[in-house]
């Protein structure tokens, strides 16, 4: 600007210099309360929509039964009229628009009032329970069996009650695992977004990807089966609990925990095997070759017993064609990232079902081991209702800091909980979960207090978070601990998240004030994201007191408008994305 100025003022007389003018900002309201902040970027009609759709969701009966509702309006007026009313209502509110073409008008939106998107496309098979839990359960077992081994884990093996992920979940897309073809498929679709995403987003966009749309979920129970049983083995020689990072054991440690049986020949080459460094044992597999095409899963994954010298087996048994499998999975995620980085598109892999989660926290640690050497390429997903996260959060932040790499993460609270205590009554394992919604706030807040301390101290500028929630009191405190930290709104530390049609009074304030705000973008054709729909219909409704204030704020705004010959308002922002 300085050099615009400069320009303006040497340029000869009659010669107009066009300057662009700087993006608006405007001053943060931390009460969230002003509704005219909140909706500038919306037509009248569209507020209209979002008060009729939210009132809608607080008729019990019919969030209850909304497929059965859609399902028959269907039947009664015909296909046509039938899209015609969803995209008046529930598809126009929480959906973006049926291809990237027919997106780009609200991704233009969003971007002019200074919020990015996180693109996701929604399509997702309407399966019965019958099928989803058939379907689960054939892929979940091993074609070796299932048999009960010495040191097997419950909670990593499937169980028929809880075979439909969908049970008791309202708010995370399900995949179900047909065949590596559907695999294949579900990958093609990724990297189609991210041509998307790359397209209009100017390199501010952000894609999610869930790993069970890329692979048999079999693998990820097995290999979170390993991870669980490493750590308990460790915990063994350590006398301790906690992650084997924190341990800080030798190997010199190890070889006193195993004594005479350290001599065997078969021991000495696992000894030589294990990771580790000046602080000790890293952990005691070398897990970056987990993405080493050559590595067999069976081979690898075994220690010595204490007790008898021999090596024991912690993978329970694996076919050559479900290894071919694994390397499938892991193949098809490696070419979503390379095109992602070909594009300048960051990935976020998305959390999961505990049972499935230590292998994919693992597998993603990796890929930023490997991609994130010089930027923020991915990030990993933690869900801060679950007791353990803290914990899993201080591991992965030591180890991003020991092997030098760009640890990004999204905390949200998560989507599994009431699937995850109903799970671990039925099979006798012990509950994952905070006790409350006011431990999950206190874990959340710990999770965040934690990564932000550490931002300009040792690790500098290779942290970045996005704070995923609908909470104003979280969000505020995010921003409080922004300022003791000396974190600013452009320093690209800190960025806010919601949904697409939801928490607009916390979003676009932020991104209006400067802050980096995005919105999750669902997009998909009408018929294919119903599923999607029930469920937002279904967690509006447990939303209900929470989105009573943006209700209110709602109907502020269109009597405002009403009064003040704005009826007709239309949208036209000057901010700029951070």
């Amino acid at each position: 600007m300085a050099l615009l100025r400069r320009l303006a003022v040497n340029a000869p007389r009659g010669v107009r210099v066009l300057s662009t003018p700087p993006p608006s900002r405007d001053e943060l309201d931390l009460t969230f309360n002003s509704p005219r902040d909140a909706f500038k970027s919306k037509k009248t009609s569209e507020l209209v929509r979002a008060y009729l759709v939210y009132q809608i969701c607080s008729i019990n009966w019919v969030v209850e039964n909304n497929a059965m509702l859609m399902k028959r309006l269907r039947q009664l007026v015909g296909q046509r009229l039938f899209e015609a009313i969803m995209k008046a209502t529930f598809y126009g509110q929480f959906v973006a628009g049926e291809d990237q073409i027919k997106i780009q008008p609200t991704l233009d939106r969003l971007r002019s009032f200074g919020v990015k998107p996180i693109l996701d496309y929604s399509v997702e098979e309407d399966l019965s329970q019958e099928e989803a839990e058939k379907r689960e359960v054939s892929a979940s077992i091993s074609t070796c069996g299932d048999t009960q081994e010495e040191g097997q884990l419950k909670q990593y093996h499937v169980e028929q009650r809880f075979a439909d992920r969908r049970y008791k979940v309202t708010s995370a897309r399900t995949y179900f695992y047909l065949n590596e073809a559907s695999c294949e498929k579900n990958m093609e679709a990724f990297m189609n977004s991210i041509d998307t995403v790359a397209k209009i987003t100017k390199s501010t966009g952000l894609m999610a990807v869930k790993l069970t749309a890329l692979g048999r979920p079999q693998l990820l129970l097995q290999l979170s089966e390993v991870i669980m049983r490493a750590r308990s083995y460790m915990q063994q020689i350590a006398g301790g609990t906690g992650n084997v990072l924190a341990h800080h054991k030798t190997i010199e440690d190890l070889q006193r925990y195993l004594g005479d049986y350290s001599a065997r020949p078969e021991v000495q080459d696992f000894m030589n095997k294990v990771t580790s460094d000046k602080e000790g044992i890293v952990h005691l597999f070398p897990w970056s070759n987990i993405l080493d095409k050559d590595m067999g899963l069976s081979d690898s994954f075994r220690v010595p017993d204490p007790k008898t010298g021999q090596m024991r087996r912690l993978i329970s048994q694996i076919s050559p064609k479900e290894e071919e499998m694994f390397r499938n999975m892991l193949r098809r995620l490696n070419n979503i990232i390379q095109v992602a980085n070909e594009h300048d598109v960051r990935i976020m892999i998305d959390a999961e079902q505990t049972y499935f989660q230590p292998a994919i926290s693992r597998i993603c640690l990796e890929m930023m081991r490997r991609y994130n050497k010089n930027k923020f390429l991915v990030f990993n997903t933690y869900q801060t209702y679950l007791k353990n996260t803290y914990n899993e959060i201080v591991t992965d932040l030591e180890q991003a800091q020991r092997q030098n790499f760009y640890w990004g993460a999204k905390l949200v609270r998560g989507a599994y909980i009431e699937q995850e205590r109903a799970r671990s009554a039925a099979m006798g394992y012990e509950d994952p979960t905070c006790e409350s919604v006011d431990a999950t706030t206190a874990s959340f807040h710990r999770c965040l207090k934690e990564i932000l301390s550490r931002v300009k101290n040792e690790q500098n500028d290779r942290l970045g978070i996005m704070v995923a929630s609908h909470n104003e009191d979280t969000v505020r405190y995010a921003i409080q601990l922004m300022k003791e930290h000396g974190i600013g709104p452009g320093d690209k530390v800190v960025c806010f998240g919601q949904l697409l049609g939801m928490c607009d009074h916390i979003t676009f304030p932020l991104g209006q004030a400067g802050y980096s705000a995005y919105k999750y973008v669902p997009y998909g054709p009408v018929l294919e994201v119903l599923p999607y729909l029930s469920r937002r219909a279904n967690e509006n409704r447990g939303f209900l007191q929470k989105i009573k204030k943006e209700k209110g704020l709602l109907l502020k705004e269109i009597f405002r408008r009403m009064f003040s010959g704005q009826l007709f308002y239309k949208p036209s922002g000057n901010y700029t994305p951070v």
